[in-house]
C-alpha cells in the first residue's frame, strides 16, 4: 500500500542533516524515512496529554493534607 507525499523544504543545521543522511545510508534506507520516523516519534511524544505543574504541585499537597481522610473515604 502506497502513502501519498507531499513536497516541502526546510532548514537544518548541517551536522544534524549529515548524521541523519549518514544513518539512512547505513540502514539502507530512503532520507525521507528516517525524518518521517523521527517526526512520528516526536508527534507522539509530545502530543500525549501531560498535568500541567501546578495542577501537580497542588494535588501533592493535598495528599498530604488529606491522607487520612483519602483512606477512609477508600474503605
Amino acid at each position: 500500500m502506497s502513502t501519498a507525499r507531499e513536497k516541502f523544504s526546510s532548514q537544518m543545521d548541517p551536522m544534524i542533516l549529515a548524521a541523519t543522511r549518514k544513518a539512512a545510508a547505513d540502514q539502507g534506507r530512503q532520507f525521507q524515512s528516517i525524518l518521517e520516523d523521527a517526526l512520528e516519534q516526536y508527534l507522539e511524544r509530545n502530543q500525549s496529554v501531560r498535568p500541567r505543574t501546578h495542577v501537580l504541585e497542588a494535588f501533592g499537597l493535598s495528599l498530604r493534607e488529606f491522607d487520612e481522610l483519602y483512606a477512609e473515604l477508600a474503605k
